[in-house]
């Protein structure tokens, strides 16, 4: 089954580390990546731009706006993602767990749904 791992964190704490740890934060991430590969686990992952190069898409009664920023005003934002292929959710989480930014804030493990073919 299919994983979305949501990498969640307050932004205010990347922006407080040091240039060194930043670098050794994307080092680790990178290896951990590369390890669930080798295992067959990963599907694609990938960290995301800031909150500040965020646009909001909203289509309502047939119109589109477009507002800067993000949906919701919180503590932490999206940071990043990892899609990954479990065989349940338990080992879901096992994976999970070991995401580097996973101390930084939070991972929400999302099952994916299952598509019809059309």
């Amino acid at each position: 089954m299919k994983y979305l791992c949501l990498v969640v964190y307050d932004e205010k704490r990347l922006e407080a580390m040091s240039k060194a740890e930043l670098e050794a934060l994307e080092v680790e991430s990178l290896e951990y990546d590369e390890s669930i590969r080798k295992s067959g686990h990963l599907i694609a992952a990938g960290p995301l731009q800031p909150i500040s190069a965020t646009t909001t898409l909203r289509v309502q009664h047939g119109k589109v706006s477009i507002t800067d920023g993000p949906f919701a005003e919180t503590n932490e934002q999206l940071g990043g993602f990892v899609l990954i292929d479990a065989k349940d959710l338990n080992e879901a989480i096992q994976l999970a767990s070991r995401i580097p930014p996973a101390r930084l804030g939070a991972i929400e493990i999302r099952p994916m749904k299952e598509r019809r073919r059309l």
